[in-house]
């Protein structure tokens, strides 16, 4: 069994000691996405909606450089730090997740890295 790092210049780099996404055989690993803009490190915004998208669309880029995409997602796990915003991020999600329904869990957290308000990571088939 072969461990391949993935990385991708169209995600934000890895703010710790961490890839991106690491491919084992089959199944693509992708570490927790926040809403951060890939060329600044800086949040999307201040809201709940912007920080969502942003890190969806992260999850996407390194999906793509993994050689999978959304529709391949097994597993989503989520991590919002105010479960209020349970219907916002779902209308949110959907936009991403139109016909497949993977697996998926949304956790509420005390805090997350950076003062982000949401985190997302996914398992794919690649």
């Amino acid at each position: 069994m072969e461990l391949n790092v993935i990385k991708t210049q169209k995600a934000p780099a890895a703010i710790g000691p961490y890839s991106q996404a690491i491919a084992v055989n089959q199944w693509l690993f992708v570490s927790g996405q926040l809403g951060l803009i890939p060329e600044s490190g800086e949040l999307a915004g201040p809201d709940l909606a912007s920080q969502t998208s942003q890190a969806l669309k992260n999850l996407t880029q390194v999906l793509k450089a993994g050689g999978t995409d959304l529709d391949k997602v097994a597993s989503v796990d989520a991590f919002l730090t105010n479960m209020d915003d349970f219907a916002e991020f779902n209308r949110i999600y959907q936009q991403f997740f139109t016909t497949h329904k993977p697996a998926r869990a949304v956790v509420g957290v005390k805090s997350l890295p950076k003062g982000a308000l949401v985190e997302i990571k996914c398992i794919a088939i690649c």
